[in-house]
């Protein structure tokens, strides 16, 4: 589906919006609407990536597999960002999987032209180096998160992200998907919710993640949600997705 002027005025990706006027409508005949169903997978390891991907409220896990199957989440994309960031890094060759968890849309654009357009040197390539920037925290910070901190507050800081990357308090969340995102087994995401929903913070029913006390899940969570979520601020300005306290 092609973009129309009423698109023009308002794009939900966040990257896209705080692009200025000019530099955003220059991209617009090159942006496609398209759907991003549940477990679709946008690219796998080894792939070249032909497309770049703006979400809108889909969220999409970045995701490390071992040779034994095994998996973790080395990262979280949503309509603060963009999924396929190896083309502006020179290379379009990962070593990871980008996987939908929860479905919603993006803006997708053809590799190639993103690369062209970030080598003119204009606000977009500011704008992408300094996302490329809190990536790479949100990454650092993660792999010391699963190392060091329980998992208890490592699923609060994991259920704070989607949150706020939703705007809703309620989401879709299978715990087989956690643990797999978590790299855990799933009997420890089970005893984690647990601890969570009998302090009250959270409800789990069927697949659908409640959070009841936001106050107390930003408590419960380890140091890692705020530093990442501090570093994005200070990269892009605080994004229109980001609650105020």
């Amino acid at each position: 589906m092609s973009l129309n002027k009423n698109t023009l005025e308002k794009p939900a990706n966040k990257l896209l919006a705080s692009l200025p006027a000019n530099d955003y409508e220059r991209l617009v005949p090159h942006l496609k609407l398209v759907p991003l169903p549940l477990r679709k997978v946008l690219y796998e390891p080894g792939e070249a990536i032909a497309q770049v991907y703006f979400p809108n409220k889909a969220v999409v896990s970045i995701i490390t597999t071992m040779k034994d199957g095994s998996t973790v989440e080395a990262g979280l994309v949503s309509n603060e960002g963009m999924v396929g960031i190896s083309v502006i890094l020179g290379d379009n060759i990962t070593t990871t999987t980008a996987l939908v968890q929860i479905p919603d849309s993006a803006m997708q654009m053809d590799a190639d032209i993103l690369r062209n357009e970030f080598n003119r040197g204009t606000a977009l390539q500011s704008v992408l180096l300094r996302y490329v920037q809190g990536m790479y925290t949100q990454i650092a910070q993660g792999s010391a998160c699963n190392r060091l901190h329980k998992l208890e507050r490592r699923l609060a800081r994991w259920l704070l992200t989607v949150s706020d990357r939703l705007e809703s308090e309620e989401f879709p969340l299978t715990q087989e998907f956690i643990s797999q995102m978590l790299g855990v087994r799933r009997a420890g995401v089970t005893e984690a919710a647990n601890i969570l929903s009998e302090a009250g913070i959270i409800t789990y029913h069927r697949g659908q993640i409640n959070i009841l006390n936001r106050e107390a899940l930003e408590k419960t969570s380890c140091e890692c949600y705020q530093i990442i979520e501090d570093e994005y601020v200070r990269l892009l300005g605080k994004l229109p997705n980001k609650r105020s306290k």
